[in-house]
């Protein structure tokens, strides 16, 4: 888009749009009966609502209020926000997402990132411009320096975008990592997030893999398994990351331990009641359909968590720092989840007693799909603002949604999006930071700030910069002296400065050892992660220094130090690790975490397996076990099994044990390709099976039935495992006339 043409379509809007920025809702309250409980409103009218009408539908506690920060015009379809160290935002803009009820025109290269600046302090934007045009559904962004790094739908590429000469308009584009294989899977079953982490690495939701930002390039290391996550990737203050799945109706997963060491998800991390979801209006368009609804026609249960963040900033109460945040868009609200620490394991509770959510709204095209901490402490909230929020895959001819999306209009509400903040009452705006030109030596004291924002940021741009000569600081912050900042320094700051001295290649024995005896457990915690550089080689000194905290009274550094010392192949390392199972008042998790670094060292051999098979049908399935690392797993679960959290249902049946994985190659052809739905062996699961066969090839689709086989299998001798790509082919041709999903129930009586 011509910048002349951009600013004609921001002054035709500026008067509404600043008449819109100055409201915030005046909370008119949830309606109640006289036992206390919610009255629903049965039947919510679909129609847009103006943003000041929107803002008086969304409920909020007492104390806070939701104010806006964009909307239409100068924004459509928003999905994710970011920003650069100078407080600038960046909006991903989905602009072809589901324009009515069949997705057309998806693909389209015509959405865009917008660059949101406000100019005078209020926290309004009152500045845009089209940062990058002519992108295909943008999900994934993280500034780094001057410039920002993002990812396309169907890619894997993913690159770095710059404003050489300040118009707002990115000149400069630079390949940062290069995959050129396509994604094919269904966008929502696609990566998210690109977060620097605590421990420096960048992480994503749920491909089995991490980056490191290394002389202005991503370099990848490949995980064992995928977190399991989607949409959404939170972290906390100290580098715990939360994932979140919605094909799998699992609000929260992943929390326990860094993917890098495994997948570990406790049954009872959180409990059944935490995945009833509290909305205030009908819920009529709910893709589990009238299992999913209660009496009263609201959504029973999470079914589209996603966008989650833990909070970590300074400008609201204090006792929301650190809970949990995880969006339901299909609900329309937000959970609040208190996150507690109970003997090792993490647990999540709702922060409210009873039928009651953190935000809710009336509204019903109010789409919260993303929340995050900003710059100034307050808490963010990207609302897709729109009708339909589920793709083009669900709402097919057949489904259960499609005549309850038409008979309400749904599919016509598009081309709008909200971006809220939420404050709290005596809230006032502090100064913006000016992190892109700051010194080192400035950026080292904003490692103590209260805001967690500018602490990762401050650490992110000195690491990005290769700063130095500021690690003498660093040190002395570690160390816990003051000088530096001026007074003596918080654990974070303690914490922050051990990783960014371990992100300059600067970290030496003698700062960890020091950190190893700190008051603080968390800063013992960061020392034994980061120690995993000298653990990797062995070094027998840093093995005998770390020994000394297996008896730790922290369950926390005790976990770490059990995962940490799977890095070394000592047996003095491996020694250490059975006693404390062995032996810790905290064996138990011990247990847990020892058996899913054992998993995961495990499926590290998985190739060995494969040595006397030919070429081509190992190359199938070691192919596969990487799509089903990267798609499969979320629902069935890394070991085949089936993912349940917290006492809900499995969102898919397991593979381990089923007579269709060791039985008839055709109908598991058949499932792969057009989909399966309805019951399976007396059981309803929450999802249906999607079709894979239209967007993904006969190579594709041999690959991964190939590994399910092999990997889940009984592998009978004399019995190949591997589906031919050949038969895949014929089987296409044979259902090629297929529209809708396959029910076991015809298959069998087909197979007969």
């Amino acid at each position: 888009m011509k910048r002349n043409t951009l600013l004609v379509i921001v002054l035709s809007g500026f008067s509404l749009f600043i008449y819109q920025c100055k409201v915030s809702n005046k909370v008119s309250g949830v309606k109640k009966d006289a036992a206390g409980n919610i009255i629903v409103n049965p039947k919510p009218s679909p129609a847009y609502q103006s943003v000041k009408e929107s803002l008086k539908s969304i409920q909020v506690p007492e104390g806070y209020h939701v104010q806006l920060v964009a909307s239409e015009p100068m924004i459509k379809e928003p999905v994710a926000i970011v920003w650069d160290g100078n407080a600038r935002m960046y909006v991903a803009e989905m602009r072809t997402y589901m324009q009515d009820i069949n997705g057309t025109g998806e693909n389209q290269p015509i959405c865009r990132i917008s660059l949101l600046e406000d100019t005078n302090g209020d926290g309004t934007m009152d500045k845009s411009s089209v940062f990058i045009d002519s992108l295909v559904l943008p999900r994934m962004m993280l500034c780094i320096g001057h410039k920002l790094l993002v990812n396309e739908t169907f890619t894997y590429n993913i690159w770095s975008y710059q404003d050489t000469n300040g118009d707002g308009v990115a000149d400069a584009k630079e390949l940062v990592y290069k995959n050129d294989r396509p994604d094919t899977r269904n966008l929502e079953h696609q990566k998210s997030g690109l977060v620097w982490n605590m421990d420096n690495w960048i992480y994503v939701s749920c491909d089995p893999v991490r980056y490191r930002y290394v002389a202005g390039k991503l370099v990848p290391d490949s995980l064992t398994n995928s977190p399991g996550g989607q949409w959404g990737l939170g972290n906390d203050d100290y580098g715990r990351l939360y994932f979140s799945s919605a094909g799998a109706e699992i609000p929260a997963l992943g929390f326990q331990i860094n993917p890098s060491y495994g997948f570990l998800n406790p049954g009872d991390q959180y409990n059944r009641d935490f995945l009833a979801v509290w909305p205030i209006i009908a819920t009529p368009d709910v893709q589990g359909g009238m299992n999913r609804l209660r009496p009263d026609t609201t959504l029973n249960h999470f079914t589209a968590s996603c966008g989650q963040s833990v909070f970590r900033g300074d400008a609201l109460p204090a006792d929301l720092k650190g809970d949990l945040l995880i969006c339901e868009p299909v609900g329309r609200l937000i959970r609040r989840a208190k996150v507690s620490d109970v003997e090792g394991k993490i647990t999540l509770k709702n922060a409210y007693e009873g039928q009651k959510e953190f935000i809710t709204s009336y509204d019903m095209n109010f789409r919260p799909v993303n929340t995050t901490t900003g710059p100034d402490g307050c808490l963010y909230i990207v609302d897709m603002y729109r009708g339909i929020i589920q793709e083009a895959t669900w709402t097919a001819e057949g489904s259960f949604l499609r005549p309850r999306i038409l008979e309400k209009g749904l599919e016509k509400n598009i081309g709008r999006g909200r971006i809220y903040r939420l404050v709290h009452d005596g809230y006032k705006p502090d100064a913006k930071p000016h992190l892109l030109d700051a010194t080192g030596s400035t950026l080292v004291t904003y490692l103590d700030h209260t805001n967690g924002w500018w602490r990762e940021n401050a650490q992110k741009e000195i690491i990005a910069n290769g700063d130095l000569s500021v690690v003498p600081a660093l040190k002395e912050i570690a160390l816990g002296k003051h000088a530096t900042i001026g007074k003596a320094t918080g654990a974070l700051a303690r914490i922050h400065a051990l990783w960014t001295l371990e992100g300059l290649h600067a970290i030496d024995k003698e700062t960890l050892f020091a950190a190893y005896g700190d008051a603080d457990a968390q800063v013992r915690k960061a020392a034994v992660w980061i120690s995993e550089s000298f653990l990797k080689k062995d070094d027998e000194t840093v093995i005998a220094k770390v020994a000394a905290l297996q008896n730790d009274p922290a369950a926390q550094v005790q976990i770490q130090l059990a995962l940490s010392l799977s890095a070394s192949h000592s047996e003095k390392a491996k020694a250490i690790q059975t006693a404390m199972v062995n032996k810790s008042s905290y064996s138990k998790m011990l247990a847990s975490v020892a058996n899913s670094v054992e998993v995961n060292n495990n499926t590290k051999l998985f190739g060995s397996r494969l040595a006397n098979m030919p070429a081509a049908h190992r190359n199938l399935i070691l192919n596969g076990a990487n799509i089903y690392k990267q798609l499969c797993s979320t629902c069935h679960g890394p070991d085949g099994k089936g993912i349940v959290v917290g006492g809900g249902t499995a969102a898919a049946p397991p593979f381990v044990g089923s007579k269709r994985v060791n039985g008839d190659k055709e109908l598991m052809m058949k499932i792969l390709l057009n989909g399966l739905s309805g019951p399976i062996d007396g059981k309803t699961y929450t999802d249906v099976m999607a079709p894979f066969g239209a967007t993904n090839t006969d190579e594709w689709v041999a690959s991964i039935l190939s590994y399910v086989r092999y990997n889940f299998g009984k592998n009978e001798k004399g019995k190949s495992p591997v589906i031919e790509v050949e038969n895949v082919k014929k089987m296409r041709e044979a259902t090629a006339g297929r529209d809708k999903f396959w029910t076991l129930e015809e298959l069998e009586a087909n197979g007969k």
